[in-house]
């Protein structure tokens, strides 16, 4: 017996202005739908966040030296 899957997107609208889709698709390279950018810039946000994250960590055990304080702080 043959058991086939299928993935189908419901494609959804979301309400915006005409100035929003244009900026919108200024973010966009050649090819990409609006679906592709929104992930795009989804994704970077989540690793952004990620990483503010591992920072304050860092931080909070006294493992953390920024830049700006290796700069200053003599060998």
């Amino acid at each position: 017996m043959d058991i086939f899957l299928s993935c189908i997107n419901h494609a959804t609208t979301i309400p915006t202005t005409k100035a929003i889709k244009d900026r919108l698709k200024n973010y966009g390279h050649k090819g990409e739908t609006y679906s592709d950018i929104l992930t795009r810039m989804m994704d970077l946000i989540d690793r952004e966040e990620f990483m503010d994250r591992m920072y304050k960590r860092l931080e909070e055990k006294d493992q953390f030296v920024s830049i700006d304080e290796m700069s200053t702080t003599p060998p």
